[in-house]
């Protein structure tokens, strides 16, 4: 081990031996420090995070972080995350010994981070906030769960900002029949909204479908992958969740006019995709839709919702709908619920014709 002036260079260099993760013993050198301190602090830091100590700076801590979660998450969620790490979190810590950083700390950063406004004067909102904050509490909870960090100080100063639901907006069937009449005169948008209302498939799910995907013998259709738009170009990645690798059976008339579809498309290959549009697109045939048929414009997610309120209406469980459309969880899909309020009087009405059914038994 030795920190060096390369007499030539006039800049300091360090000669370190360590122990890679096989147990071999190697050596590594660094040049160009213009300080002795420079080169004394990257040699510290470069053994603190191949040992693994907390004692290392934070800094040091996220890249082994990033190469422990980059190759587990589809790239445009780790694209997310890592702009959060770089923008928002690497700025307030980066210098700070990871074990040296004390839950008012954490709360002198949320400080910062709650009254920062962006370039048009905004406050960030309570979602991305709360969002914010999970982040650094992951990679904190990672250095605890993996890395003999003591305690993850981002829990113990309690989180910022909240999660707020989004509201869920839906058509009912008869408002999707008017909007799907009024954009009829156009093949691929029609049979875009077709797919999406009527199977509850996502977007991306939408945009990465290929005729080997149909089995019109069995009236089937599988979900396994997702068409996204990472940093300009787009890329077929896995589904959403393991549970959106899905097989999703298709009403008759909906294969009637797939099948016709597929008809008309020229020299199309198993492995081609089937709709070669954007996002931009269907987002203005919504536009177009709305405004022609009158209905009120929701999102393009919101017909992933619409499928789901039509068949909770139709009276299907929540584990069956979860399952078609992919949830992780029938948690989720519990939250839907409220969309149809007459799924309630309904119940209340059967449960009283179920008690005056019993009174009437017993009078007998």
């Amino acid at each position: 081990m030795a920190v060096i002036k390369n007499e030539k260079t006039g800049c300091w260099e360090v000669r370190t031996r360590y122990v890679d993760w096989t147990g071999e013993k190697k050596q590594k050198t660094k040049r160009g420090f213009e300080r002795k301190s420079d080169a004394i602090r990257w040699e510290q830091n470069f053994l603190a995070k191949k040992t693994k100590d907390v004692g290392m700076r934070f800094g040091e801590f996220v890249e082994i972080y990033k190469e422990d979660m980059k190759p587990r998450l589809r790239e445009n969620t780790w694209g997310t995350k890592e702009h959060i790490i770089d923008k928002k979190i690497l700025p307030y810590f980066k210098d700070r010994r990871l074990c040296d950083i004390e839950a008012s700390d954490i709360v002198s950063w949320q400080n910062e981070i709650m009254t920062h406004r962006d370039r048009f004067g905004h406050y960030y909102s309570q979602t991305y906030l709360k969002t914010i904050h999970n982040q650094l509490s992951a990679i904190l909870n990672h250095a605890v769960n993996l890395y003999g960090l003591r305690i993850n100080v981002a829990r113990k100063a309690g989180n910022m900002g909240k999660e707020t639901t989004k509201e869920m907006q839906f058509w009912t069937r008869e408002e999707y029949e008017q909007f799907a009449e009024a954009i009829s005169d156009k093949e691929e948008s029609y049979m875009s909204f077709e797919m999406l209302y009527w199977c509850g498939i996502r977007l991306g799910e939408l945009l990465a479908l290929t005729p080997a995907d149909f089995d019109f013998e069995n009236n089937t259709l599988r979900i396994n992958k997702s068409l996204q738009r990472i940093h300009g170009r787009e890329v077929v990645t896995d589904p959403k969740t393991p549970k959106s690798n899905r097989v999703i059976y298709m009403p008759d008339f909906l294969c009637a006019e797939l099948k016709a579809y597929l008809s008309h498309l020229y020299k199309i290959d198993d492995d081609d995709r089937i709709f070669v549009i954007s996002k931009s697109f269907l987002h203005h045939e919504m536009d177009r839709g709305s405004e022609k048929s009158g209905v009120k414009r929701i999102r393009i997610h919101d017909l992933r919702h619409s499928h789901v309120s039509l068949l909770i209406n139709m009276g299907f469980s929540a584990l069956a709908i979860g399952q078609r459309v992919g949830h992780e969880a029938v948690d989720i899909t519990y939250r839907y619920a409220h969309l149809f309020p007459t799924v309630q009087t309904d119940m209340a009405e059967q449960l009283n014709n179920e008690r005056m059914g019993f009174e009437h038994v017993s009078e007998g």
